[in-house]
């Protein structure tokens, strides 16, 4: 019995020695793999909405922005960057799935980009199938206010819990004193009232975004926030503090008042969401009064995002988590404040498809780069996927920018292809694709069922920034137009894409 004991006890010695090797390895491997996980940069996406090239860091000499030009002086400004459709529901599916307006087929803002491509792995989601914890807080993808798609629009399956603040019209974020419930029906179009932040939406989003990171910097995981900011988008509503930071008799009037020389009546609208809200004369031109507050408002509003992404940016400073976070700023396009006669987004011009964009990827780039090559928008998926050491996604359309990233004066692309229906909402007769390149912004708007060009415009961005006069007829130019229609026969071809051997070369 004794014998038998000594032997099982000889025996068992070695197999917990091995036990212990296994766990000491099993141990070793746990924590590599932490620390693999934890070293994953984090990524906080903020995007605003209809905010136009008008911030400190862009030049403008109006707009009071210092913490978005605190970010840029850490990141690299995008000085030519593109939205590849401008109104909300296109551009915003186009940089979520990194695909083109006419691949989703999505023109409008009752298609839901899951109707024409039910398994298009959108930027989140990618995110979320590769370990990490995707966030949404705001408005991301294009906001639920009347159309009723089959699948919601804030697109569950992209994040890993339910999106906040991400629904609703724009004109319910409204203050009516005494009434915590808001407005029932579409009210004014600017409204300036001395109450906190959180009365609005985009404090709310601050807020939460504030509390959402101290629980992701208490889990240690990897994650994707997504903090969508509803302003600068009408009505043109911020807390009172925001609109005295203007003078309105020095905020300039539009320039130029009209429509290009020469350009055709298509290119331009009716400005249809302007005259939607109450105050707003339901045709003919706006009383001079009305354009001073409307300006002013649009700039109060600029203030009022700028402060609440301080907010979320301080936060991620004061959690330790700047140093391993990537930090994308973007607008879904720009706007118009009057210029060209035009109000709101919706065309094909400069003021419409230029957004400003700032990322800030730590150990990538310094601080202070300014990238002056074309860009755009859905560019963003394959770079954030890119520095983030993912997996390629299949069937995206964009191009990385981490070589801009690591060096600004890299060369950007040949062409960037933004694109409009005409007209702007209800059924549309006509496509307008509009090709900008270094130098030029050439449009061709063809009818969309026999292809046919009906109207062509050509702008020199170098010695007409302003785009007042259409040079499609000018014997001067006439080479470059030669040059430029074949260029749009090939991405009409292409579904609005570039071909990417030129993009290289040119």
């Amino acid at each position: 019995m004794n014998s038998r004991m000594a032997s099982l006890q000889s025996q068992s010695v070695p197999l917990g020695w091995a036990s212990l090797v296994f766990l000491a390895y099993a141990l070793v491997a746990a924590t590599t793999l932490t620390g693999a996980v934890a070293a994953r940069p984090n990524v906080l996406f903020i995007a605003t909405d209809d905010l136009r090239v008008e911030l400190g860091c862009y030049g403008s000499a109006e707009a009071k922005t210092p913490h978005l030009d605190a970010l840029a002086r850490r990141g690299v400004l995008f000085e030519r960057a593109y939205a590849q459709q401008a109104v909300c529901n296109p551009s915003r599916a186009s940089v979520l799935t990194g695909r083109r307006p006419d691949t989703l087929k999505v023109w409008d803002l009752k298609t839901h980009f899951r109707e024409t491509l039910p398994a298009v792995v959108t930027l989140p989601q990618h995110f979320k199938n590769n370990g990490y914890v995707a966030i949404d807080l705001g408005k991301l993808f294009h906001n639920e206010s009347g159309a009723k798609p089959p699948i919601p629009f804030c697109d569950p399956r992209s994040w890993s819990e339910p999106s906040e603040f991400a629904e609703g019209p724009h004109w319910r974020d409204w203050v009516v004193p005494g009434d915590p419930a808001g407005p029932k029906v579409k009210v004014g179009a600017v409204q300036c009232l001395d109450v906190p932040d959180e009365a609005y939406l985009d404090g709310r989003i601050a807020a939460a975004a504030v509390s959402k990171l101290g629980v992701l910097a208490r889990k240690g995981e990897p994650f994707f926030l997504a903090v969508g900011f509803w302003k600068p988008h009408l009505p043109f509503n911020a807390p009172k503090r925001y609109w005295d930071l203007y003078e309105r008799a020095a905020i300039s009037a539009p320039v130029p008042e009209r429509m290009p020389e020469g350009a055709p009546a298509i290119a331009g609208h009716p400005w249809n969401e302007l005259r939607g809200y109450a105050g707003v004369p339901k045709q003919g031109p706006l009383p001079p009064e009305q354009i001073a507050e409307l300006r002013h408002g649009y700039f109060a509003c600029i203030s009022f995002l700028d402060a609440q992404v301080g907010r979320v940016l301080a936060e991620l400073e004061r959690l330790d988590l700047a140093k391993n976070t990537i930090v994308v700023f973007w607008s879904d396009h720009g706007f118009h404040l009057g210029e060209h006669d035009l109000w709101a987004k919706t065309t094909n011009y400069e003021l419409d498809t230029r957004v400003p964009l700032l990322v800030a990827a730590p150990g990538v780039n310094r601080g202070g780069g300014r990238a002056p090559g074309l860009v755009e928008l859905l560019d963003l998926y394959p770079t954030l996927v890119e520095l983030c050491g993912l997996p390629a996604a299949a069937g995206v359309e964009g191009r990385s920018l981490v070589p801009q990233l690591r060096d600004p004066s890299q060369a950007g692309k040949a062409v960037a292809v933004s694109q409009h229906p005409h007209p702007s909402y209800g059924q549309a007769t006509h496509m307008g694709y509009a090709l900008r390149t270094a130098r030029h912004r050439y449009v061709e708007w063809r009818e969309l069922t026999t292809g046919v060009v009906a109207a062509r415009e050509l702008y020199d961005e170098v010695s007409d920034p302003r785009e007042t006069v259409n040079r499609v007829g000018d014997p001067v130019y006439r080479g470059i137009v030669r040059e430029m229609e074949q260029e749009a026969r090939e991405v009409v071809a292409r579904g609005g894409r570039w071909p990417e051997e030129k993009a290289r070369t040119r």
